[in-house]
């Protein structure tokens, strides 16, 4: 089945809701029923399949699919994914906040603050290699020298200088 998506004038914004209406139709069973089995969770499957359709509702550019089922499994792979590194974070995170003393603990409402920075930076970092991330860590959270940095990581201090190039061009085009 080939459907389209396209955000046009008011005129396209009623065919646009029924090929929306269409595609979510045809495909929301199939694709919950792929997250139930890739995740082993009805519930975080069914919140990533919604996740899904919102994600392609909220494209900037009009979607032409002609596997409709195959683009709807890559966005879910991509949500499944950051799922996956946003779990993976907050359990890091718990686990250091566990290692602290009771009357230096952080609030609720730091800790969410502190969480939600994680996150971001982590999302900001991720189109960095595995390398430059953790040389771009090692500096900032760690206070380590890029020597020591490039004896850790295998690598030059040049190497390092470059990772930390372009994990702060990173952090400067966020801003």
């Amino acid at each position: 089945m080939s459907a389209s998506v396209s955000n046009a004038a008011p005129a396209g914004d009623a065919r646009m809701q029924r090929d929306m209406h269409a595609l979510y139709s045809d495909h929301h069973g199939w694709l919950f029923g792929w997250l139930r089995k890739k995740l082993g969770c009805s519930d975080h499957a069914a919140d990533l399949a919604q996740d899904t359709f919102v994600q392609l509702m909220s494209a900037a550019q009009p979607v032409a699919m002609q596997e409709p089922r195959a683009y709807l499994t890559t966005i879910a792979r991509r949500l499944v994914f950051a799922s996956w590194r946003r779990r993976d974070l907050e359990q890091a995170w718990l686990a250091e906040l566990a290692a602290l003393p009771e009357d230096v603990a952080p609030s609720p409402e730091e800790k969410a603050i502190v969480l939600e920075t994680l996150l971001a930076i982590d999302s900001l970092l991720d189109g960095l290699s595995h390398k430059a991330r953790t040389a771009f860590l090692m500096s900032q959270l760690d206070g380590l020298t890029y020597q020591q940095i490039a004896t850790e990581l295998g690598v030059s201090a040049s190497r390092v200088r470059q990772y930390m190039a372009q994990a702060l061009t990173c952090c400067y085009a966020a801003l």
